[in-house]
């Protein structure tokens, strides 16, 4: 079986996804960005079982999916899905020596991947996960 494309252009899909996030946050570099990014992912992380995560994972591309994934303490207790304003300041509470997410992180992050992903699978597995899932995910 030859490999799979979406693993053959992983990095070059995941520039473009990057730079996207960047230029909708109003970032200055994707140092930045990639800080933002992660913070959003590990945001909604919590708030799903590991069953949940995993249907969640399996949409997003490779590195997106890695970075979903990495780091995870599994011990760490299941949050709820709160306000808009609250989870964005769980976002920017991330690493916040250099974090310098917007107020927005959370819907720039999500514009970014609806545009570099299949939304219509993205809809589906939302359709799947906890109230509040889908709600996170609108850009």
């Amino acid at each position: 079986m030859p490999m799979p494309m979406e693993y053959r252009q992983a990095s070059v899909d995941f520039d473009r996804f990057i730079l996207d996030a960047r230029e909708l946050a109003g970032l200055q570099t994707t140092n930045q960005a990639y800080t933002m990014v992660q913070a959003v992912l590990q945001t909604f992380r919590r708030r799903l079982d590991l069953e949940e995560a995993i249907v969640f994972a399996d949409v997003l591309p490779p590195v997106l999916r890695a970075i979903f994934v990495a780091e995870w303490d599994l011990e760490e207790p299941k949050s709820p899905f709160s306000g808009r304003i609250a989870m964005t300041r769980e976002v920017q509470a991330f690493r916040p020596d250099h974090n310098l997410s917007p107020d927005s992180a959370i819907v720039d992050v999500a514009a970014a991947l609806r545009r570099n992903i299949d939304e219509a699978k993205l809809d589906r597995v939302l359709a799947r996960l906890p109230a509040g899932a889908a709600d996170f995910w609108r850009a």
